[in-house]
């Protein structure tokens, strides 16, 4: 692969995929999403076209102007944005009108069809980084209690099961209570309100849906994920071993050991 077409959306898991695409010698054209993207990317990527969220046909416009025949969807778009700045053009309403479901698979799915029907194949850019994936075990933090594990084992199991309804890619336990499964508000408030439900010592599950297409949308932790359970004083984040990927790996299981919270891979 030569070129690498970017379709950046928020966090830093575009940045990981530019940086190592140059590291390689991979020409990038990124795609960047305005109020959402990190401005950082500008320095990362060869080429960067700032969008407003929904202007498809201008993603597809820039991939094949810049020759790019392959192209990784890398960071989600907030829901508050979706809901207060979304200005999706001809080609995305034609797309979202053909949907007979708007969740974020079924979106990702209808704009990677859109992308492929011109040429422009979709691919995931996980394998290209390697050590970003989770292995299974303790990776950080002290060992897991019985009951810590007995409240994975059951988080996991809630992930699973609600997966297939678009719910449920993260998960906090307390004793065997399910404190909140995460819908349309993201993890953080989801958390958040687990918190104050149930207070500190929670036990959180991130783990992919069932049928969920790792191309575009993969769980993922990263040093910010720390400090939130920090904050909120949770004991244990299990993240699904072989699947689930650590961003900035190093800084997140080093703010972890920090701060007394588990990181285990859950298999």
């Amino acid at each position: 692969m030569s070129k690498l077409g970017i379709i950046a959306g928020n966090g830093i898991f575009p940045l990981e995929v530019a940086r190592i695409a140059r590291h390689h010698g991979i020409t990038t054209t990124a795609v960047a999403h305005l109020g959402e993207s990190d401005p950082r990317l500008t320095e990362l990527a060869d080429a960067v076209t700032w969008i407003k969220v929904g202007e498809l046909q201008r993603i597809i416009d820039v991939f094949k102007e810049a020759r790019v025949e392959r192209a990784a969807m890398a960071g989600g778009i907030s829901r508050a944005r979706l809901q207060h700045a979304f200005s999706p053009d001809a080609r995305a309403l034609t797309m979202l009108a053909r949907l007979d479901r708007f969740s974020d698979d079924a979106v990702l799915r209808g704009v990677a069809a859109e992308l492929e029907s011109e040429g422009i194949r979709i691919v995931d850019p996980v394998p290209m980084l390697d050590g970003i994936l989770a292995p299974a075990g303790l990776l950080a933090g002290p060992e897991p209690s019985p009951a810590q594990i007995s409240d994975l084992r059951l988080a996991f199991a809630i992930c699973r099961a609600l997966g297939t309804f678009d719910v449920g890619q993260a998960v906090a336990v307390r004793d065997g209570v399910v404190a909140a499964v995460e819908a349309a508000e993201g993890t953080d408030a989801a958390l958040r309100r687990a918190s104050g439900l149930c207070g500190k010592g929670l036990v959180v599950a991130k783990a992919a849906k069932p049928t969920q297409d790792l191309r575009f949308d993969r769980p993922a932790i990263g040093p910010d994920t720390i400090d939130l359970l920090g904050e909120l004083e949770a004991a244990v984040i299990g993240v699904e071993a072989g699947t689930a990927m650590l961003l900035e790996r190093e800084a997140t299981l080093h703010r972890a050991r920090m701060r007394n919270i588990t990181v285990y891979g859950y298999a």
